[in-house]
């Protein structure tokens, strides 16, 4: 018997069995081209393509990890805020004139229980369990009561950039500036009333009326002295005068103190409300930043020692006055901040949009290059699983062949 017959149809059985299987691979797996040697070309292809999807996705982590500590970051911002709304509506009620000591109280229980929850939020945490706006010490706990009811910043003004993609860096944590930037008073100068005034007079801040000299009164160190005397005629008169560093005193105005008189001093305007006493005084200087803790505490002060004579009153609305004015200040310095925040968040959202519709493309492109076409293969398949079943029941018919099996 010639053994070649045996031979070939074994080789070409082993052939179309490996076909059938790499047809099954295919089909089960959806990739076509698994090794260099079924094709170079697209196997290269395919090999840049996962790279540049391994690349995207890590983009994409970052992206996610960034979004969600920043979102925690803008809703700080949003709680900041609302405790400043709050807290300008009780000031606006202390400054109604019909409120009583017992409400003052009140008010200032209620202001100081702001201040804990303003605290409880500068000290938030983010979902990585770091401090949100402790800057790069993320670790330390960033605004910390002192035995004396302070608080102190124990982050610092760091800045951390992460590379998002090849063209967009974005600030991964937040400081604690917004808490302790703000300036006080109407964020040029801020009016301090003698606490020995017996008058009525309070002394307001109408808005900048010169920027080029409020700027340099505001970056200067020369206070503003704003007393008041006895004319002549038996009126009240004004004199605004101002102490150089050399200790040189000009006398800036002075005119009849009544109620109404506008005054430009500093570059600020001012008007005059009430009725001062001769021998009363305010002090005009310029605003440095003070927390807001610190702005907080200061206002459940002045609440708690508001006094009923007129003249206590007069100093208790001065006070109440500037401490406004120095919220609007960090009403404007938190919404910046948060205005800053939302800036990068929507770069952010539109890098991760791009990143996800790159992936697309790319993982497209690859399936293309490398993946298995279903209906080709499937066809295949089945031509392969006829041709193997006819060839092993033709072998199988030519074996039982009473000639051949004598042969």
């Amino acid at each position: 018997m010639d053994l070649a017959f045996f031979t070939n149809f074994s080789a070409s059985l082993t052939a179309q069995e490996a076909e059938l299987n790499t047809l099954q691979e295919e089909i089960s797996s959806g990739v076509a081209v698994q090794t260099p040697e079924q094709n170079p070309s697209a196997f290269e292809t395919a090999l840049i393509g996962n790279d540049q999807l391994s690349a995207l996705n890590g983009d994409t982590t970052s992206l996610g990890d960034i979004q969600g500590q920043l979102g925690d970051v803008s809703n700080g911002y949003t709680s900041v805020l609302s405790e400043i709304s709050d807290v300008q509506q009780l000031v606006l009620g202390a400054l109604n004139g019909t409120t009583s000591n017992q409400n003052m109280q009140s008010l200032a229980t209620q202001v100081s229980a702001a201040e804990q929850q303003m605290l409880g939020i500068a000290n938030t945490t983010g979902s990585n369990g770091t401090f949100l706006f402790g800057g790069t010490r993320g670790t330390v706990q960033p605004f910390q009561e002192q035995p004396d009811g302070s608080v102190v910043y124990m982050g610092d003004g760091g800045q951390s950039q992460a590379e998002i993609s090849s063209d967009l860096s974005a600030s991964t944590i937040a400081t604690g500036e917004a808490f302790i930037s703000g300036l006080q008073g109407d964020g040029t100068a801020s009016v301090t009333a003698a606490s020995t005034n017996t008058g009525t007079g309070v002394l307001l801040s109408d808005g900048v009326g010169n920027p080029t000299a409020a700027t340099a009164f505001q970056q200067g160190n020369e206070p503003i002295t704003v007393s008041f005397t006895t004319s002549g005629t038996g009126g009240v008169i004004y004199t605004a005068t101002q102490t150089s560093s050399a200790g040189v005193t000009t006398t800036l105005a002075t005119g009849p103190a009544t109620s109404g008189t506008s005054l430009t001093l500093g570059g600020v305007d001012f008007q005059l409300t009430g009725t001062p006493a001769a021998g009363d005084s305010f002090t005009i200087s310029p605003s440095r930043p003070q927390s807001v803790f610190t702005l907080l505490s200061n206002i459940t002060t002045t609440l708690q020692t508001a006094g009923s004579t007129p003249a206590a009153a007069a100093i208790t609305r001065q006070n109440l006055n500037q401490d406004l004015s120095a919220l609007d200040q960090y009403q404007q310095t938190v919404t910046t901040a948060q205005a800053q925040t939302g800036v990068t968040l929507q770069s952010l959202s539109k890098t991760s949009a791009s990143n996800a519709t790159q992936e697309t493309e790319v993982q497209n492109n690859v399936d293309t290059t490398i993946g298995t076409n279903f209906p080709a293969a499937l066809t295949a398949l089945d031509q392969n699983t006829t041709a193997v079943e006819a060839a092993m029941k033709a072998f199988s018919t030519v074996q039982n062949l009473s000639l051949f099996s004598v042969i």
